[in-house]
């Protein structure tokens, strides 16, 4: 050791690895190693068997370790890393498998090896103090005891000179820091020389150290049985496939639990030592939530001994809001809700659910100010918090969380009616409303589910109740069944039948919606009897509606007219303008379905009319587009475009993306007529992206039909033949045979453009079986046209003729004049290939009478040739 005085400093060098107390008391320490060190490489724990799910934080670490090979490099390199999450999430075995491959790197990142120590910070009894740690890693380091200085700051000085000499002689060490509770555990463990590594894990988020933060969640289903499986066979031999044999037991034991590989790895090692144990067996016994952390433990370890550990590190008040946090039935709490369950201020709340997050016991959810609890983590707070329920005024806290609920969902509520009135303050406005409902939805629909079974039920009705609008808008129909069910449940054992007929009339209506028609009739009939019993008229013309509406898709379109008609007369009795309105919208659809345009066209101006009068834009664009429909069916071409472009404009201001769909389908189809295709095509391609959007199979095939129509015309034969394939795959999952019949009539006419005739006719052979099943007259007209010109193609001319003579018969029974004269048209074709011309000469002056009554120009000229060319075809057979 030499004195330096020249310069004014303390120099220091230590030749041989040989350390002395007095080293630490200079400015600078120059320390010499010998010629050969032992890497300290014991004290790292072998890596599990059962890893995987990992890979992607597994790359980002080593990418993070990898040393810097130029200057660039050295500006990005990251030299320590913080991984963080949950007790039991696999936090030390993520960084072991990584310390491990960084160690066997074929480039040798660690010549030096590895430094390992595991401060048991959430354990007060093996905790170790940063001085502690630092004399366990000095003596890895191979510093006889003699020589490590006795206070934090010496230790740790020269703990970091020796890391810093070990790099120098290019033998760089890798340092795990396992099981840090707080930076000021893990910090004075840190490298500070530049080169050397260090892999951090903690409960905690450790933002007060500069480091690179990893927070790791929970394995998805996939790795999760796959842990299972390696786990299992590694303890009794690759021939134990007990997880495998049984895929469906084994995903619903990493379903229960919820993808924590330290509960993963007890439910294989509970296996294990029950050998003839079935994995259905231990499926079983994980179903019961209140036992399920009894039975997540082995004697060595357990979920909630894991979960103790970080428990006991929270202050009175984080404890207390784990424990509430339970007490929210949904699968996520807003900063706002969870201020109101604890009585407290939403920055107080925050503030509390913030340090939770940071000890990873509980999660942000995507979107900030919203969190979420893991699934064993809720059962483990919930035990808590029955036991501490009289202290924490549990149940005076789950009253405050259901009223706020329920009063924001009222004030929501408000703002989906589609009538002029006053609206809640809380929302500015309808998209804001929109907004909250979503965000909510599943906490709300929860909440309505289980408050019943905690003798709630006034908190049942008022969400059922509140809901109502906001299910039906976002079609969330089998949500709307469930919440209006329970509703119907509670409004019985009160015997309130004013109540039991509203909530029949919303089942039915959720019921029609999801294709249920039978149970939909039944519910509105039974609604319309409890109504008529009490005298409640207004209510009786509202279940009327529905009623026709229901009767309407198992197309008994007489009652359904009948009920629509009874329902207009109720409400023009009582002067209620908006559900005379309604009524005749109804009505109107009930007869188009039975071809009866001019009184359908009557009945949706009427409808036109009101609405306008009374605000409500959503029920006007509603009658817009039944009334273009019907002004499509009488061939008012332009008028029908008008009627859909308002409709979908109105649709379109109010955010209800699913009627604006059915308003562009629609425009496409009027659109059609008057040739416009291309934008035809583009009418039903954004009314299909729509669908897709929102999950609306049904919508997407008749989109898909709709679509493969115009392209048939635009003669994109092949793609018309994709679209409507899907459209009746669609159809066919759905079990709505009348639309799949549609499909498949399309689908034949498409395939015959590109001479696939055979598999045409079997399309249209399909189709015309579906129509007479469901006793579909029209339909089974158009099948019968289209099997006809497939026929008519492979020269099977007396088939052909049969077809169309059948077609002419069904269309004509129908009313349905302008299909008659076509199908009369091509009778005539048929008849002609026969020559038989006399019969043919008939069939085309009956086409063109049609035509001229109908004063369709275009189809006369064509009829008046092809009589032309067979009176010609006659004269010169004759001559």
């Amino acid at each position: 050791m030499s004195d330096d005085r020249t310069g004014g400093a303390t120099s220091n060098t230590i030749p041989g690895g040989i350390f002395f107390h007095a080293v630490v008391q200079g400015r600078d320490i120059t320390v010499q190693l010998p010629p050969t060190i032992t890497a300290a490489l014991s004290g790292l724990p072998a890596p599990a068997s059962a890893f995987t799910g990992r890979d992607k934080h597994v790359e980002q670490l080593l990418a993070d370790l990898a040393p810097a090979t130029d200057e660039a490099d050295e500006q990005r390199t990251v030299l320590v890393s913080a991984v963080s999450g949950l007790a039991g999430i696999g936090k030390t075995e993520l960084v072991v498998q990584t310390a491990t491959r960084a160690l066997n790197h074929p480039d040798d990142w660690f010549p030096g090896g590895v430094l390992f120590t595991d401060l048991a910070g959430y354990d007060p009894e093996r905790r170790l103090s940063p001085e502690r740690a630092l004399e366990g890693l000095l003596r890895a380091l191979a510093i006889p005891g003699e020589h490590i200085p006795g206070g934090l700051e010496d230790r740790q000085r020269l703990y970091r000179s020796v890391l810093a000499a070990y790099a120098r002689e290019n033998r760089r060490i890798l340092v795990v820091i396992d099981n840090a509770s707080t930076t000021g555990q893990a910090g004075p463990l840190l490298p500070t020389d530049g080169t050397t590594a260090a892999l951090v894990t903690s409960r905690h988020t450790l933002d007060g150290l500069d480091v690179r933060l990893h927070d790791l969640d929970t394995l998805d289903e996939t790795a999760s049985t796959a842990v299972l499986d390696q786990a299992l066979r590694h303890a009794r031999g690759h021939h134990d496939t007990r997880f495998t044999d049984d895929a469906e037991a084994a995903a619903t034991i990493a379903r229960l639990c919820a993808g924590l590989p330290l509960a993963l790895r007890i439910a294989a090692a509970t296996l294990a030592a029950a050998p003839t144990r079935s994995t259905a067996s231990l499926a079983t016994a994980l179903q019961a939530e209140h036992t399920r952390l009894d039975k997540l433990a082995r004697p060595d370890r357990a979920v909630r001994g894991a979960f103790d550990l970080s428990y006991q590190y929270l202050t009175p008040n984080q404890a207390r809001l784990f424990r509430l946090l339970p007490l929210n039935p949904g699968p996520d709490l807003s900063t706002d809700a969870t201020a109101h369950l604890a009585a407290t201020s939403p920055d107080e709340a925050e503030e509390l659910l913030q340090r939770l997050a940071e000890a990873h016991l509980i999660e942000p959810a995507p979107a900030w100010g919203r969190w979420r609890m893991h699934d064993l983590v809720r059962l483990y707070a919930d035990e808590h918090g029955h036991t501490h329920a009289t202290g924490d005024q549990r149940d005076s806290a789950r009253t405050r969380l259901f009223t706020h609920y329920q009063g924001i969902t009222r004030a929501a509520n408000a703002h989906l009616d589609t009538l002029p009135g006053p609206r809640a303050s809380h929302f500015p406005d309808r998209a804001a409303a929109l907004q909250w409902l979503d965000a909510e939805h599943a906490n709300l629909v929860s909440t309505a589910m289980i408050a019943p079974a905690l003798g709630r039920p006034a908190t049942a009705v008022s969400l059922a109740i509140g809901l109502a609008r906001y299910l039906n808008h976002r079609r969330y129909f089998d949500d709307w069944i469930t919440l209006t069910t329970t509703a119907l449940v509670v409004f019985r054992e009160l015997g309130d039948r004013h109540s039991e007929g509203g909530a029949l009339t919303n089942l039915g209506t959720a019921l029609l919606q999801v294709r249920r028609f039978e149970e939909a009739i039944d519910a509105h009939t039974r609604a319309a009897t409890v109504c008529r019993e009490l005298g409640d008229r207004h209510s009786e013309g509202g279940a009327l509606t529905n009623l026709g509406t229901a009767l309407l898709e198992v197309r008994r379109f007489e009652e359904a007219i009948d009920a629509h008609t009874r329902a207009v007369t109720v409400f023009r009795e009582l002067g209620d303008r908006h559900g005379e309105g309604a009524a005749l919208t109804n009505l109107g659809t009930a007869l188009l379905e039975v071809r009866r345009f001019e009184e359908a066209i009557d009945a949706y101006t009427r409808a036109v009319t009101v609405f306008p009068e009374l605000g409500d834009r959503h029920s006007e664009g509603t009658a817009l587009t039944n009334l273009g429909l019907a002004l499509l069916e009488v061939r008012r071409f332009e008028e029908a475009i008008d009627a859909h472009t308002r409709a979908g404009t109105a649709f379109s201001e109010l955010g209800d993306r699913h009627r604006e769909g059915a308003a562009l389908s629609n425009l496409g189809l009027a659109l059609s007529e008057v040739r416009r295709f291309e934008e035809a095509i583009d009418a039903h391609t954004q009314d299909l992206a729509i669908c897709r959007e929102l999950g609306d199979r049904h919508g997407e095939g008749a989109a898909l039909n709709n679509l493969g129509a115009v392209l048939q015309e635009v003669q994109r034969f092949d793609e018309a033949i994709d679209a409507h394939t899907r459209a009746g795959t669609a159809f066919s999952e759905l079990n709505d045979r009348h639309r799949e019949g549609t499909a498949l009539n399309n689908l034949g006419a498409a395939l015959r453009q590109v001479r696939r005739f055979e598999e045409a006719i079997d399309a249209h052979t399909q189709d015309l079986a579906i129509c007479r099943e469901l006793g579909d007259r029209h339909g089974e007209g158009a099948a019968l046209s289209n099997l006809g010109l497939a026929l008519w193609q492979v020269r099977r001319f007396e088939e052909a003729i049969d077809a169309h003579t059948r077609a002419g018969t069904a269309f004509r029974d129908m009313g349905d004049r302008h299909r008659e004269g076509r199908t009369l048209s091509n009778l005539g074709t048929a008849l002609l290939e026969v020559r038989r011309f006399e019969e043919a000469i008939d069939a085309y002056i009956r086409a063109l009478a049609v035509f001229r009554e109908l004063g369709d120009r275009h189809s006369e000229d064509a009829a008046l040739t092809a009589w032309a060319v067979t009176h010609n075809e006659r004269w010169l057979r004759r001559s």
